[in-house]
């Protein structure tokens, strides 16, 4: 049986980048199931669509004939569609809503998912959305001064993100702007590192 229900939103995340983008599902389609609509309905539709429900051995074969595999995963109402390069009827039917990692970011549930370079290679990448970024941001600077240093860590802890490594740099650049706030108002810096470092895997479907 085709496991596509993710129990969680770092699940979800996790298979996305993990599962399939690290292995070449560069292209996709993200939608809602739309209201009033059974969720497993168009699960089950999607899936036998573009026969996604098959053994790792066909997909194999399929890549070395030159057809694109596609997966399937939604989280909550959010699905997202995923495939590789190749002839599939995916890319004449979703042709108009398709959108590529390494050029378009997959946005969802606060973080930003795409395909970037770095360190002299392509690689996966996970980051706060940039909106919601600009909008942490602002919010601790301003209760740097305005909070104690125990209350600002709590509100860091409470945002409880996902570590990946662009994350944790984000983080670290809000953290570093409250405390240059903070010393220049006289206050005591916030200790420590208020936020998770190490990201613990996950089991996607429970």
């Amino acid at each position: 049986m085709y496991r596509c229900i993710a129990k969680s939103l770092p699940g979800f995340i996790q298979q996305i980048v993990v599962g399939y983008l690290a292995r070449g599902y560069f292209f996709y389609v993200s939608g809602e199931v739309p209201p009033g609509k059974d969720p497993l309905k168009v699960d089950e539709k999607l899936i036998k669509s573009y026969n996604i429900e098959c053994s790792k051995s066909a997909r194999y074969r399929r890549k070395r004939a030159g057809f694109s595999n596609v997966q399937y995963i939604r989280y909550g109402r959010r699905f997202v569609l995923l495939a590789t390069h190749g002839e599939s009827p995916f890319f004449r039917e979703e042709e108009k809503s398709i959108r590529d990692f390494r050029e378009t970011p997959l946005k969802v549930g606060g973080y930003s998912i795409g395909y970037r370079r770095g360190q002299g290679r392509w690689h996966p990448s996970v980051r706060i959305e940039l909106s919601h970024y600009r909008e942490l941001k602002a919010f601790f600077l301003e209760i740097a001064v305005h909070r104690s240093g125990p209350a600002i860590e709590a509100e860091f802890w409470g945002l409880n993100l996902e570590p990946y490594a662009p994350v944790r740099a984000q983080l670290f650049s809000i953290l570093r702007l409250v405390n240059r706030a903070r010393k220049a108002a006289g206050f005591d810096l916030v200790d420590g590192v208020p936020f998770r470092t190490k990201r613990v895997p996950v089991k996607p479907f429970g």
